[in-house]
């Protein structure tokens, strides 16, 4: 997912375009993840898979159509915390 790391996209939280930083690994009560932070509100985005602690890589997607593959959107999808 390093293709996400510096990308310029509008963010789903402050609407704003923002620079994206790639952060390769952050802990939950269920493991570890990879996330993306938008540099200007700093929110963080799940980009290896759903998880209630942070904001869905999905929302992004809403806002930047070309984020994902629809296959990576399917994998993103189909895995998820059971909460």
């Amino acid at each position: 997912m390093k293709k996400l790391d510096n990308l310029l996209l509008n963010c789903s939280s402050c609407n704003l375009k923002a620079i994206f930083d790639l952060i390769d690994s952050i802990e939950c009560d269920w493991g570890e993840h990879v996330v993306i932070q938008c540099t200007n509100c700093e929110e963080l985005f799940s980009i290896d898979h759903k998880c209630p602690a942070f904001s869905s890589i999905m929302e992004l997607i809403k806002f930047n159509k070309d984020l994902m593959t629809k296959q990576e959107i399917l994998d993103y999808g189909s895995l998820s915390h059971p909460c």
